[in-house]
């Protein structure tokens, strides 16, 4: 235990996901030895972040505009949306090069547990988003306990919309991981691998 200002920084950091005690112990003391300039900087990288990033009307992934890059792109496949449940997995399935349709983002996964119902993620906007242009919905959100469940409910609420095939991610993901950790390689071959549910 430290007194006051630095143990407040360490309690902080260690709230961070990832970030254990002693990793914030580390970044703690990097900070209080590290020149003013580069606090300087990571302060308005902080501030940049709360202020002018955003999360797009259409897809939910963030942005620094009200639509982003991908929605805005009109080399996108329209019928194809693919549903994850982070912005981070977007940037995971984009890495792979494979997928060139647009993204859905849930804002999360179901876990009644944490008190996160349907309610509390984007779905009523993915339905809302399917009309008549969009043809398949590829699931993929994280091989979990939790993204498997938000997987069954979502293939309940989408089996009953008229010409719409729904998939999920093919094997070649570890169950219990998270789609932010899998190499370019194996998530490659998952999405090119889907199967219907």
């Amino acid at each position: 235990m430290y007194e006051g200002p630095v143990q407040d920084l360490i309690d902080e950091l260690g709230r961070l996901p990832g970030v254990g005690p002693k990793s914030a112990q580390r970044i703690a003391f990097h900070l209080l030895a590290a020149d003013p300039a580069d606090i300087g900087r990571l302060q308005d990288a902080l501030q940049k972040v709360k202020d002018g990033v955003v999360f797009c009307e259409v897809c939910g992934n963030v942005s620094a505009e009200a639509t982003c890059r991908i929605c805005r792109d009109p080399r996108r496949d329209l019928t194809l949306i693919c549903v994850v449940e982070e912005p981070k997995d977007v940037l995971a399935v984009e890495r792979t090069r494979e997928f060139k349709g647009r993204y859905h983002v849930l804002g999360g996964a179901l876990d009644p547990l944490s008190g996160v119902g349907p309610d509390q993620l984007r779905i009523r906007q993915l339905l809302t988003r399917i009309g008549t242009e969009v043809n398949e919905i590829i699931i993929a959100t994280d091989p979990n306990t939790e993204g498997e469940a938000t997987a069954t409910y979502l293939v309940r609420m989408l089996r009953d919309f008229p010409g719409l095939t729904v998939t999920r991610l093919a094997s070649g993901l570890p169950m219990g991981g998270d789609l932010e950790f899998a190499d370019e390689l194996t998530l490659g071959r998952a999405l090119s691998g889907r199967r219907s549910m």
